[in-house]
């Protein structure tokens, strides 16, 4: 039998998730439309603001992620839930169960019931008060270019051989998680454009992973040393890449991944 080349190796969408607010729990999607140019819709669509950083809703830009709360360095907040209704624009914080802080975030008062939770509950780690941000079409990304991150399964998988252990694919908070490429396949990929449902994507960039994965998603337990776990094993910390929406569409749960 001959050998498979890239374009041939059989893929699908695994899953789908995007997170509302930077640095909260994900949401699972089991499709979505893309667009061109953009990152998933409603992807870091918010992030709480750690001290003033002068941020205008009107003409948003990128920040670097240390201006917000975010796992790398507050790893409690991945003891929290949260479930934003964009209908209601109702944001809602939860922990163990029990509802901690919710409101309408168009308004003022909806706004401020959140903030006063941060304010209170992760009064040690802030630089000043926190502020709920939202910015028009802005997504809060860790990266200044629009992209959707996706994480080969696989890879995750040669991870655990490393480490020895289970590793939750969460960890990597990426949009789209694929199934059926070979462990780092991804890495090949770069410069190549991938046809999923109706949309095309081309892979732009690989991702250096930063100690938030090293914060288990369920727990909020510091208690693995993902980045130089692959430091040392491979000589880099890269682990998914970031690709570009070249032509949008509708794309879902178990849609083939090819190479167009």
């Amino acid at each position: 039998m001959p050998n498979e080349t890239p374009a041939s190796i059989p893929a699908s969408i695994a899953s789908i998730y995007r997170y509302p607010v930077k640095g909260l729990s994900p949401e699972p999607l089991p499709e979505v439309a893309l667009s061109t140019g953009q990152t998933l819709p409603g992807d870091r669509a918010f992030a709480i603001e750690n001290g003033p950083i002068g941020f205008d809703p009107a003409a948003p830009k990128y920040f670097p992620k240390i201006r917000f709360l975010m796992l790398m360095r507050n790893e409690r907040l991945a003891a929290l839930r949260t479930r934003y209704d964009a209908a209601s624009r109702r944001l809602a914080i939860t922990r163990n169960g029990a509802e901690l802080a919710s409101g309408d975030i168009s308004t003022d008062d909806g706004r401020a019931a959140i903030e006063r939770f941060f304010a209170a509950d992760f009064a040690d780690e802030l630089r000043g008060p926190p502020k709920l941000l939202e910015g028009r079409g802005h997504s809060f990304s860790d990266v200044a270019m629009k992209v959707v991150s996706i994480i080969n399964l696989a890879s995750v998988a040669a991870l655990e051989g490393m480490i020895g252990r289970k590793v939750d694919p969460l960890r990597f908070r990426a949009n789209l998680y694929v199934d059926g490429w070979p462990a780092w396949h991804e890495f090949d990929l770069l410069g190549q454009t991938l046809s999923i449902g109706g949309a095309r994507l081309k892979v732009v960039k690989r991702i250096v992973r930063c100690a938030a994965t090293n914060v288990d998603p369920d727990t909020a337990a510091r208690d693995l040393t993902i980045p130089e776990t692959l430091q040392q094993q491979l000589g880099h910390a890269d682990c998914g890449v970031y690709a570009e929406v070249m032509s949008g569409g509708r794309i879902a749960q178990g849609d083939e991944v090819g190479v167009a």
